[in-house]
């Protein structure tokens, strides 16, 4: 949202304009929109120089187009299509992805109520084979919020608590 980036840029004391004329923003509407958003990116990246794409919810569209047991296959093979391409955007024009994800409750049969976590992410194996760093963020106290790192090549499991306000991510309040 622009008038969170104004916020951060002004914490900053970066010029506001100059913050927003190096975001470009799209949201997609289903999975076909979603897969052109990412061509479209390509094109973008290749005329000008980009670091970073956030992917709001990878599997939001996919849910709710594919829905059921019977359209499992076919949403896993279309997300996994939309993984390799985002993977190979990153690889060809060298920017970080950062791709948030939705969780739903575990052990709804009710056989292991106190077996396991409470919440599974969406997307089973072909989200944790895309991905290379984990991260599980949940709310703490306050304005808090606590990141776990779940599975990473590089980085060891821990813990961090942090902050946000107004003004983005600050120290964790007390």
């Amino acid at each position: 949202r622009p008038q969170r980036l104004a916020q951060i840029a002004e914490r900053y004391n970066l010029s506001v304009n100059d913050v927003l004329d190096n975001v470009a923003y799209a949201r997609a509407h289903n999975t076909e929109h979603q897969n052109s958003l990412l061509t479209a990116a390509a094109g973008m990246m290749a005329d000008s120089r980009f670091a970073l794409v956030v992917v709001d919810s990878a599997t939001s569209l996919y849910r709710s187009e594919f829905n059921g047991r019977g359209e499992l296959a076919t949403r896993q093979i279309q997300l996994g299509r939309f993984l390799r391409a985002l993977g190979k955007l990153a690889e060809e024009f060298g920017v970080a992805v950062v791709v948030t994800n939705q969780v739903v409750a575990a052990n709804l049969d009710g056989g292991a109520m106190f077996a396991g976590p409470s919440v599974k992410p969406i997307g089973g194996n072909i989200m944790a084979h895309a991905t290379t760093t984990r991260l599980w963020l949940k709310k703490g106290r306050g304005e808090n919020r606590v990141v776990k790192i779940v599975a990473s090549p590089a980085l060891p499991e821990r813990e961090a608590t942090f902050g946000i306000g107004p003004e983005g991510v600050t120290d964790a309040k007390d």
